[in-house]
């Protein structure tokens, strides 16, 4: 019967996983495993390729999602609200666990460690986003706070602010990351500005400012590695 037959089509990503393992199926088959069902005219996995041809160049396939907004998902005939945040919750996933990783083995005493960490969360945003990390005496992120999220001017940015949440992180020396919507890590004048001035403040207090690093895409700029960041 149609429907029998469109039943089996349907379980075949899952059947496969079951005899060959995660590893072996292809992107599509993963998310038909999570969409599950598909239409009429297009079973889950075709819904699945669908739904990855809505990444946006460069970051296609599985990465593109974490681009890709509830409404677009939902234009997907067999797409509906519950299918969509189940996808937007997988790619957000993604993101995390990408971090949480990093984290584990990440030394935020180099600079291209700390902006490999930071990287995925940032390098998608289309706002400025100005992070503070608070590092023990070995360099290990004790926390990271949120300071600013929308604002194009780092100037906004008090330095008064940025210590209080140091002193009460406890923290023994600090990093400022902010990514740059444009994909450009190149500072402005506004980050060369509060590097300086947070620079000047954290010496007086014994918290030093070990780096600043800009976020672009899939690039980054280190106040330490570069001319703005002279003595580092």
């Amino acid at each position: 019967m149609p429907g029998k037959k469109a039943n089996i089509t349907q379980e075949l990503p899952y059947e496969r996983f079951l005899r060959f393992g995660p590893e072996n199926l292809t992107e599509a088959e993963l998310l038909a495993i999570i969409i599950r069902t598909g239409t009429k005219e297009k079973n889950a996995v075709q819904l699945a390729e669908q739904v990855l041809q809505l990444a946006k160049y460069p970051k296609e396939g599985l990465l593109g999602l974490h681009d890709v907004s509830l409404e677009e998902l939902e234009s997907i005939k067999g797409i509906g609200r519950v299918k969509a945040v189940k996808l937007k919750s997988i790619a957000e996933l993604s993101v995390r666990m990408s971090a949480a990783s990093a984290r584990s083995g990440t030394s935020f005493t180099s600079s291209g460690q700390v902006a490999a960490y930071f990287m995925e969360g940032l390098r998608h945003r289309d706002t400025e986003c100005v992070l503070l990390a608070s590092l023990d005496a070995k360099g290990q992120l004790i926390r990271e706070k949120k300071l600013s999220e929308g604002s194009a001017r780092m100037a906004l940015i008090s330095p008064r602010e940025i210590f209080l949440e140091a002193l009460e992180a406890r923290a023994v020396n600090i990093l400022l990351v902010h990514n740059h919507p444009s994909g450009d890590p190149t500072p402005s004048r506004s980050d060369l500005e509060l590097t300086a001035n947070v620079r000047e403040l954290g010496d007086k207090m014994d918290i030093p400012l070990l780096d600043h690093i800009v976020i672009g895409d899939n690039r980054y700029c280190s106040f330490r590695e570069s001319a703005w960041f002279e003595g580092g």
